[in-house]
């Protein structure tokens, strides 16, 4: 928690990591020891540090943000298991993923079963709106992740499909935690807006940078493999950019190495990538998401909670991890 969007909420944020201890309680031993190794591995957790400032942004003064909370971690490691599984990736937050470790019916029957006890937390919590909104949120990621799969190995994959993907699949969960939790505060409908605005643009950003360090990241830092999403055939926008800035000779390599997805080509690759501008343009596009979702909180009411999001938004693009 050395960043200050996590210390405005910091007594909140322990009462979510205690819940979701507490949560993954099961008769089953392996599914116990299954949870405990996701959790153990931490992560970021943004996702339900957005919960708990948009609901203390609204002015909430009640617990349930912490269950909401919970809810999107619960569901947000849910989809990774599954992830992971469908990408068949062997490394996530630094080590082994859960497929690689236990298997592929292991993780994604866990997954299965985080997704069933975070529906069963927002139950408990009783907000029928909530409850409209993640129900809806997961439909849409799931389309999205399915969407992907249309996409992978062609090279002639748009920057549109790119974007409708990255709405759906990642920033869709952001836009839920920030958008739920304005709704559990009872936020004005101007308020709710602006969160649900906040989230979607701030997801957005985040995905973008988080396909530029697939080429710029260490595996250290990331606590994955770098040129993981080019070896799985996924056409991210740094490509997108090279293929329709690029000559014949670059096109058609470009072509051949997401074929192929042999990470031997990085090198080329990363020169192709910077010389038609992929990056830099795919750079600019996430900065131009922060100051998208900067703008849409500025009409709340000063806090150190919107000022937690406005440094939690700059914090998406100058990241390294």
């Amino acid at each position: 928690m050395k960043y200050p969007f996590y210390a405005v909420v910091r007594e909140d944020f322990s009462s979510v990591d205690q819940l979701i201890n507490d949560s993954l309680t099961s008769r089953v031993p392996l599914v116990e020891e299954i949870a405990g190794y996701i959790v153990e591995a931490g992560g970021k957790r943004l996702r339900p540090l957005l919960v708990l400032l948009a609901a203390k942004s609204c002015g909430y003064t009640h617990d349930l943000h912490v269950n909401l909370a919970a809810v999107i971690e619960f569901l947000h490691t849910a989809m990774l298991l599954h992830d992971d599984v469908v990408d068949e990736s062997d490394l996530r937050r630094g080590r082994k993923t859960v497929n690689a470790e236990w298997g592929n019916p292991q993780s994604v029957l866990v997954g299965d079963f985080l997704h069933s006890r975070a529906f069963e937390m927002m139950v408990e919590i009783g907000n029928m709106r909530v409850m409209e909104i993640l129900s809806k949120a997961t439909n849409t990621i799931a389309e999205g992740e399915v969407q992907q799969l249309g996409n992978i190995r062609n090279p002639e994959t748009s920057e549109s499909s790119y974007m409708e993907v990255i709405s759906r699949k990642t920033a869709m969960l952001f836009e839920a935690a920030s958008h739920s939790g304005a709704v559990l505060a009872g936020a004005p409908l101007k308020d709710e807006e602006a969160l649900q605005a906040y989230g979607l643009h701030l997801g957005l950003a985040f995905q973008l940078i988080d396909d530029i360090l697939d080429y710029e990241g260490t595996t250290a830092d990331l606590g994955k493999n770098v040129g993981d999403d080019f070896a799985e055939g996924k056409m991210t926008l740094p490509l997108i950019v090279a293929m329709r800035n690029g000559n014949a000779d670059q096109r058609e390599f470009i072509s051949n190495a997401i074929l192929q997805g042999e990470l031997s080509d990085m090198d080329q690759l990363m020169i192709i990538v910077r010389e038609t501008g992929g990056l830099q343009y795919t750079i600019d596009m996430a900065a131009k998401e922060v100051e998208r979702a900067i703008s849409a909180i500025e009409t709340l009411p000063h806090s150190k909670f919107r000022d937690a999001m406005i440094s939690l938004a700059k914090f998406a693009v100058e990241r390294n991890y």
